[in-house]
C-alpha cells in the first residue's frame, strides 16, 4: 500500500505543531511542512481547507486534522 501524502501548515511558535511534526518524524512519516507564519498564500489554503484558523492543520490524503490528533492519525495513517 502507497504512503499516504502528508502534509502540515504550522508556525514556528505552536507547541502542537512542533509535537505532531516530531512524532510524524519518529513515525518515519515523510511531510511537506508550510510555514503560515509566513506563506500567505499556504494560510489562504489552509483556512479553505479547514474552514479555520488554528493550527496546526494536517492533512493526510484526504482526511483533515485541526490539532495534534495523535489517535486521529494514527488511525488515518495505518
Amino acid at each position: 500500500m502507497a504512503a499516504k501524502k502528508v502534509t502540515i501548515y504550522s508556525t514556528p511558535t505552536c507547541p502542537y505543531c512542533k509535537r505532531a511534526k516530531d512524532y510524524l518524524t519518529q513515525k518515519g512519516i515523510a511531510f511537506t511542512d508550510y510555514n503560515v507564519a509566513e506563506d500567505r498564500e499556504k494560510t489562504k489554503e489552509m483556512i479553505e481547507k479547514s474552514k479555520q484558523m488554528g493550527v496546526p492543520v494536517i492533512v493526510v490524503g484526504d482526511d483533515i486534522v485541526v490539532g495534534f490528533n495523535q489517535a486521529k492519525l494514527d488511525s488515518l495513517l495505518s
